[in-house]
């Protein structure tokens, strides 16, 4: 089958390799119908040590059942299922809590024993609890863009929103016009949020989040964006603040414009280890600063029926869509911000 690998910076490959095979007889084999570019995935893209074999990559999927392992009973062989973006068994003690990312027998797509989903097919370890059908929708349908959002980026801006608290009459800043960052707003207006304040400069991505519900748009970076979005809060600030970025700026940005007892919500996946969180910052405004990456698993059973209903579009966050082959040009093309979002189809 085909596969993407990364060797190192900016070097993605299309290859052949073999295809999966069940290893557990818990595990599942879907063919791959749609899968996408993660933002996530471009950090290695900048910055993975080079290496001769390649790593696998890919995370966000939709497809349908091949083949299933023996101890499988609830997923049967040509039922469309949506994959999760980490793999968990949905019963442990984290994953009863709600946190399936924490699963104590789960793991992350893109490894040598579990390769990733930018491929013709995947390996799903714990299929029962990573995989969730959707029997009633073709895989040539319109929906499946958005659908396949709940596989990751949707509902990571939606975890987002959960774990700062936004409802009715909430203000929420994000920071971000990512795909992420744009998915966040969406999730914002659903939960009720009165004000959403997007921090973006780009305009494409900024009338998507218009679009999908932001109020106001900030262009500003640094103490000028900060400046900007106080003012507009009647230097109050946000309840919430979604970082959507990853980055020491954005950040900052979030401790900027927090409210006094204000959550901040952090999704974009860091790329520092130490923040502050001083007077100055956090201890001084009794701010809160909570998320991480995103349990979908826990979320996704309430996302589809809201998909199959158009009640919400998420799928709108991917503006270009290229053949498997073409990857290393969909890593390019976001890479360079050409592209927010780029569709792949095997």
């Amino acid at each position: 089958m085909k596969a993407t690998l990364m060797y190192g910076p900016g070097d993605v490959r299309v290859e052949n390799v073999a295809d999966p095979k069940l290893h557990q007889p818990t595990d599942a084999i879907v063919r791959v119908v749609q899968t996408c570019v993660c933002g996530s995935d471009l950090h290695p893209y900048h910055s993975m040590d080079g290496t001769a074999d390649g790593v696998p990559m890919g995370h966000e999927f939709i497809g349908v059942i091949e083949e299933t392992g023996t101890e499988v009973s609830s997923l049967a062989n040509g039922t469309l299922v949506i994959g999760t973006f980490s793999f968990q068994d949905n019963t442990c003690v984290f994953c009863r809590d709600g946190f399936q990312t924490a699963c104590v027998n789960g793991g992350f797509y893109g490894t040598s024993d579990v390769p990733g989903a930018q491929a013709e097919y995947v390996r799903v370890p714990f299929a029962e609890g990573s995989l969730v059908p959707v029997p009633d929708v073709n895989e040539h349908s319109d929906l499946i863009p958005s659908l396949l959002t709940l596989s990751d980026v949707y509902l990571t801006g939606y975890h987002g929103a959960h774990m700062g608290r936004v409802e009715k009459g909430t203000t929420v800043t994000v920071i971000g016009d990512g795909a992420v960052g744009l998915s966040a707003v969406l999730a914002s207006r659903e939960l009720g949020a009165e004000q959403i304040i997007l921090m973006g400069r780009h305009t494409d991505r900024t009338d998507l989040g218009k679009e999908f519900g932001a109020t106001d748009v900030v262009a500003e970076r640094g103490d000028e964006g900060v400046a900007k979005v106080m003012d507009l809060t009647n230097g109050e600030g946000s309840h919430v603040v979604i970082e959507a970025v990853g980055h020491m700026p954005a950040y900052e940005q979030a401790y900027g414009v927090i409210r006094p007892g204000g959550i901040i919500s952090r999704v974009g996946v860091p790329q520092y280890e130490k923040a502050p969180v001083g007077f100055g910052s956090i201890f001084g405004k009794n701010a809160a600063v909570t998320g991480g990456p995103a349990p979908v698993r826990a979320y996704i059973d309430d996302a589809i029926p809201l998909v199959l209903e158009g009640k919400i579009k998420p799928g709108k966050v991917f503006d270009q869509s290229v053949a498997l082959d073409q990857v290393a040009d969909a890593y390019a093309k976001m890479d360079s911000r050409e592209a927010l979002k780029v569709l792949l189809k095997p």
